[in-house]
């Protein structure tokens, strides 16, 4: 199975099976957020899930979380966030894009407080899967995990395969990762992964240098912070972040009790849509895209909301061609 189908797949197996979101391909670092990036992050509810579901169905930046603004009055742009004017307008406004700002604007200054107190125990366990379906093309593997593991920003890492794991690969592998088997269909649990402390120092590891590995060690405040921006991202997006193609050949039939995968009828096999499908496919036959909006089937399928009480109400889709 191709990576971005059995992405896909366990994605919609995960979905099928847990509480919480599903999300991928997220920046996992905290140093550098997009230095590390994961392919699947599932976040568990917390106390307060209905709360967030029901503030706004985007993510919310985390400036906006952390700036001096609340939901009880009106507060000016420059008095909210720290930095030049620019950038304090560029935080207002995609706190607004969000759904998590209201504003107005009061003796031609521009002003700003939120739709409702954020609910700050909204989520729980996050744990970070590393998508490897063949091992004999492990890539950066071992480094990526290494990473993971030393940061200590998810609760658990996983190493998801379609391989057989000899003892070998396990040996390779960082002691608290731990491996699934997915043909497709089923999970199977090859090694439990151990938990990690999310609450201890952390170290990430950046350039790699002929004998010398340069690192940044990660405070208990910044992984708490790379935590909640993580939520965050998995919240708003999600992870059907494709669009059906034009093409008669897609196919919607159920799979895992969701109907968003892409499956080609020509191929007979889930399609990365952005990078597979249009007129150059010898099997594109030009038609309609499925009546599935994706929105509305994460909505049926999770605890995630497309038009919540407390936010904006969105147009479905737009966020997938972030």
């Amino acid at each position: 199975m191709r990576e971005f189908a059995f992405e896909l797949s366990l994605c919609a197996r995960l979905e099928a099976d847990h509480e919480g979101l599903v999300a991928r391909q997220l920046g996992g670092g905290v140093a550098r957020p997009g230095g590390r990036i994961v392919d699947t992050v599932t976040v568990a509810p917390g106390p307060q899930f209905a709360d967030r579901a029901a503030l706004t169905a985007d993510g919310i930046p985390l400036a906006a979380i952390e700036a001096d603004v609340g939901a009880g009055r009106f507060v000016p742009v420059r008095e909210a966030f720290d930095g030049p004017p620019e950038r304090r307008r560029e935080h207002a406004e995609a706190a607004v894009e969000a759904g998590f700002f209201e504003q107005r604007r009061r003796n031609g200054r521009l002003e700003v407080k939120q739709v409702a107190r954020y609910p700050a125990d909204w989520f729980d366990t996050l744990v970070g899967i590393e998508n490897k379906p063949d091992l004999n093309r492990p890539g950066d593997l071992e480094r990526q995990l290494r990473i993971d593991v030393g940061l200590g920003v998810f609760d658990r890492v996983v190493l998801a395969t379609a391989d057989h794991v000899t003892g070998a690969q396990l040996n390779r592998l960082p002691d608290p990762v731990g491996v699934w088997r997915y043909n497709g269909d089923v999970i199977e649990v090859i090694r439990e992964p151990a938990a990690l402390s999310t609450t201890a120092y952390g170290v990430e590891l950046d350039t790699v240098y002929a004998g010398r590995t340069d690192i940044d060690i990660v405070t208990p405040e910044a992984k708490r912070r790379a935590r909640r921006r993580i939520a965050e991202r998995a919240y708003g997006k999600g992870w059907r972040t494709y669009a059906f193609p034009t093409c008669e050949q897609i196919n919607v039939t159920e799979r895992h009790g969701t109907t968003s995968l892409p499956w080609c009828r020509y191929f007979d096999r889930i399609v990365d849509p952005g990078a597979e499908c249009g007129p150059d496919c010898e099997g594109y036959e030009q038609g309609s895209p499925p009546s599935v909006t994706l929105a509305d089937e994460r909505a049926r399928r999770s605890g995630w909301r497309s038009d919540p009480d407390g936010g904006r109400r969105r147009q479905s889709g737009l966020d997938y061609f972030e």
